[in-house]
């Protein structure tokens, strides 16, 4: 991210909103967006003691539309290795796309649309936003003829983060109190049509509203009308989500990158995991009856330097061993914390692991991760 006011740039709906409340724009992903407001740290520490609203506009929302819902899901499941037939109405799974190495092209969230919110056949997807244009054309690509993948460019989407976030979205939809983790419904707020959803980036309890880009400043005005809601921008969304312990995609994972070797084995079907069906589907089976080679990890390194990304790290003799992905100093945890990749042999909890940080050696010390504990809404079961 670079400090940018160059015309040139992406704006989402809320750019003017952005410069109304004092946003420090940069580019990311092509886009003019806030880095922050008040300060990455006091906008972090807030999303954990209240509600945080942040802009992800620029994230990809694509519409998947065929014939009818068992061709669609047919079509999805050829091209991600997730369980999508047994997704209820309302629910929604997060995956990856292969390539047919078994490397991660992108992750993404897949929802199945509530009971009455779309004609059969339609299903929805979030992609990353630096990877939604090629994600499109890799999915009509490879997808089925029958079957049509759309990008909404027509839609804006907010998060609103943090333990309040439920009783803040309470006063405008009773919605907010039905849903649990990784559900979606529609619903209306002060007059505008929403989709809302309850996931997050920050391992806080939070909600996603897909909305017409119209009337985004309508809503992110009503939101942050609250007392208890502020707005938050990208560094803030980072340091939360890498102490969620959360992978970014073209830092902790690539197309290089199995979704075995990143840990991300959940994205992949229990019954897939051996049936395949999927692009990539021998390399993911392969890696997952050998081992990964490389395991990412969580490190915990002393004092409060910020261990960036490309550090390299090193064993007792000086070897290099592995490279941090993503580092930052965790204001809620007040240590400095990153996500690295290990040999399998050496990434084990409680093992000790030294970062060059400009030539220096850092001590850190590998640890489970999340830094901070998730704290999503379940509903019980």
């Amino acid at each position: 991210m670079a400090d940018s006011a160059e015309p040139d740039l992406l704006r989402t709906a809320l750019y003017d909103r952005h410069l109304a409340h004092g946003g420090r724009m940069v580019e990311f992903g092509g886009y003019a967006l806030p880095v922050q407001y008040k300060g990455i740290v006091a906008e972090h520490l807030h999303t954990r003691a209240a509600a945080s609203l942040f802009d992800v506009s620029h994230m990809g929302q694509i519409t998947v539309t065929g014939p009818d819902h068992a061709t669609t899901i047919a079509a999805l499941e050829a091209l991600t290795p997730a369980d999508l037939a047994s997704l209820a109405p309302g629910e929604m799974r997060y995956t990856v796309l292969l390539n047919a190495r078994g490397g991660i092209e992108d992750d993404l969230i897949v929802t199945r649309p509530a009971e009455g919110m779309e004609p059969d056949g339609v299903m929805h997807m979030v992609v990353n936003a630096a990877r939604k244009h090629h994600d499109l054309a890799f999915l009509r690509s490879h997808g089925e003829a029958d079957v049509a993948f759309d990008l909404r460019d027509d839609l804006a989407l907010l998060a609103l983060q943090g333990p309040e976030a439920a009783e803040i979205l309470a006063r405008h939809t009773d919605l907010a109190t039905h849903l649990g983790f990784m559900q979606s419904g529609a619903t209306r707020i002060e007059g505008v049509p929403v989709t809302l959803s309850r996931s997050g980036y920050t391992g806080e309890d939070g909600f996603e509203l897909s909305l017409s880009a119209a009337d985004a400043p309508t809503i992110f005005d009503l939101l942050v009308a609250d007392d208890r809601v502020e707005p938050a921008g990208l560094g803030a969304r980072d340091s939360l989500r890498l102490e969620a312990g959360l992978c970014l995609y073209g830092h902790d994972m690539d197309d290089t990158t199995d979704p075995v070797t990143a840990g991300l084995i959940f994205a992949i079907g229990r019954n897939r995991r051996t049936a395949g069906g999927f692009t990539g589907a021998e390399a993911v089976i392969a890696r997952i009856a050998d081992g990964p080679v490389r395991k990412r990890v969580g490190i915990r390194f002393e004092g409060r330097q910020p261990v960036r990304e490309g550090s390299e790290l090193v064993d007792a003799e000086g070897n290099v061993i592995g490279r941090v992905t993503s580092g930052t100093f965790g204001p809620t945890v007040q240590a400095s914390i990153a996500i690295g990749y290990l040999p399998v042999a050496i990434a084990r909890e409680g093992a000790a692991v030294t970062a060059l940080v400009r030539g220096k050696p850092v001590s850190g010390t590998i640890v489970k991760t999340p830094f901070v504990p998730h704290r999503y809404f379940r509903k019980p079961v």
